[in-house]
């Protein structure tokens, strides 16, 4: 009986390995000499749904510091947001949060 039940335990771990390291990913938004800064905070309320201040708060930092990690999550969700970003015309880019861990 052993037997057979360490191999769904072998499974459950290696599964376990696979989505843990997964998780803090960040997506970045680069600032750009194109858009404006108020298209930007748009773009930020209009798709991640933050506030009007939140959005503000976070287009600045990208206006003066050059970038922001704008949402946090799975590698997946963060890649479906750049391309979102990419697809309003901002550069936009993914990356291990390096906060974590």
């Amino acid at each position: 009986m052993s037997v057979s039940t360490a191999p769904e335990t072998a499974r459950g771990t290696e599964t376990m390995e696979l989505t843990a390291p997964d998780i803090p990913w960040v997506l970045i938004v680069w600032n750009d000499p194109v858009n404006l800064m108020s298209y930007v905070s748009y773009v930020f309320e209009s798709y991640f749904g933050y506030s009007p201040a939140k959005a503000a708060e976070l287009m600045l930092q990208v206006h003066t510091e050059g970038k922001s990690a704008v949402a946090h999550g799975s590698k997946e969700k963060m890649e479906a947001h750049a391309v979102a970003m990419h697809g309003f015309g901002l550069w936009a880019t993914v990356q291990k949060d390096g906060k974590s861990g």
